[in-house]
């Protein structure tokens, strides 16, 4: 008897932390539902060491907007000095603007001489960041760092 009494309360307690739960992740499917959208300007240098800056503007289909400061800093076998004019990023994954600032973990390859592109997907937890862009420069190498996305 105490077994099948045991038995049933635990699961009514399943039962009842399902019912609790299912709102809640379904309610924080449907935040995560905003897209953001990056547009920037960004100039720099590598020689082992790659360090960028520049500045852009995000915003977001909830309305919301921001001007941002960019910077990237890496280490790899790089050289080369860049700029890239009117790059474009895609920002999924956010329930809000405030899901966009912070660091994205970076790799990629570049090659190019004074006509240059890039493409690159990056990561920030769940939050994921697809940049693409093209601009003068010459630059040569691969490498991993950092890009980061500050609010102004």
């Amino acid at each position: 008897m105490i077994k099948r009494t045991f038995g049933m309360a635990a699961l009514t307690l399943v039962f009842a932390g399902a019912l609790t739960t299912a709102p809640v992740a379904r309610v924080q499917a449907a935040e995560a539902d905003v897209e953001c959208h990056l547009s920037f300007s960004l100039a720099g240098w590598s020689a082992i060491y790659k360090h960028a800056e520049g500045s852009g503007t995000v915003s977001c289909s909830n309305g919301q907007r921001a001007n941002v400061k960019i910077s990237t800093v890496g280490g790899g076998l790089t050289a080369g000095k860049f700029r890239i004019d009117n790059g474009k990023g895609e920002i999924t994954h956010v329930r809000s603007i405030d899901d966009v600032f912070g660091d994205y973990a970076q790799a990629g390859a570049e090659a190019g001489v004074v006509k240059s592109g890039q493409a690159q997907v990056l990561t920030k937890g769940t939050t994921s960041l697809a940049l693409h862009g093209s601009g003068e420069g010459i630059d040569l190498g691969v490498s991993v760092g950092q890009f980061t996305i500050t609010r102004m």
